[in-house]
């Protein structure tokens, strides 16, 4: 059994209860709100740990069925966190632009990951050797802007069985789209969002590196957890 800790000291250490100002917050994330201070709300961290139990558990149940996971997050400041976390949980990412048709179109996207895996194959192989420097060069340029956009999605045959996301105002076409391909969301919401808009919210500050990496660190932690065979609990 792994057990996990949600820690709301460790949310409140780091900045975790901060919310945007009142003036650019969503009527519908004040449920989750505490109290505000000198025009800025702050966020109720039983709350948001109650949500984020909800979360892992659920990622938990979809590791456990040997589903695939696909995390998003575009922040300049979490980008290689996102790459990092589903690195070590065996999950997908995007962590660039968000593809559009990732979700809705996703033969259009395999086309890519086909084009990007036949240039990596030619080059690994040598065949590029017979073309000229400047068109050499032309095709590791191509190559780079594949992998920086389709990378993480290397091996995605099917649509995932859940969609993470870090700031849905941020990435609100992916949102979209998993809503009209049935494809369940997590996210980090900010005070400036709608948590309506998907199926486990976790209400909290989503400009914080700190505070977002922790609790990518825990859905991380619990997915390998549950993908090795191990119960999850949530303490």
């Amino acid at each position: 059994m792994t057990k996990i800790k949600i820690s709301v000291e460790k949310l409140f250490e780091l900045g975790a209860h901060f919310g945007h100002q009142v003036s650019r917050s969503n009527p519908k994330a004040k449920d989750f709100v505490y109290t505000q201070e000198g025009g800025v709300l702050i966020f109720d961290l039983p709350k948001t740990r109650e949500l984020l139990s909800e979360a892992l558990l659920f990622l938990a149940k979809i590791a456990k069925e040997k589903k695939e996971i696909l995390f998003l997050g575009t922040k300049r400041q979490i980008k290689d966190k996102i790459k990092e976390v589903a690195q070590v949980s065996g999950s997908y990412f995007v962590n660039e632009r968000w593809p559009g048709g990732t979700l809705t179109n996703l033969s259009q996207i395999r086309k890519s990951l086909d084009k990007l895996n036949d240039l990596k194959e030619k080059k690994a192989k040598g065949e590029l050797n017979e073309y000229t420097k400047k068109e050499r060069l032309l095709i590791d340029r191509e190559i780079d802007r594949l992998e920086n956009l389709f990378g993480g999605l290397s091996g995605m045959k099917e649509l995932p069985a859940v969609l993470v996301v870090v700031d849905i105002r941020r990435e609100k076409t992916a949102v979209s789209e998993a809503e009209k391909t049935g494809v369940p969301v997590v996210a980090i919401v900010d005070s400036n969002s709608d948590p309506n808009l998907v199926d486990y919210p976790i209400t909290m500050n989503d400009d914080s590196k700190e505070a977002v990496s922790y609790v990518l660190d825990l859905m991380a932690e619990v997915i390998k957890a549950a993908r090795d065979g191990k119960k999850v609990e949530i303490e």
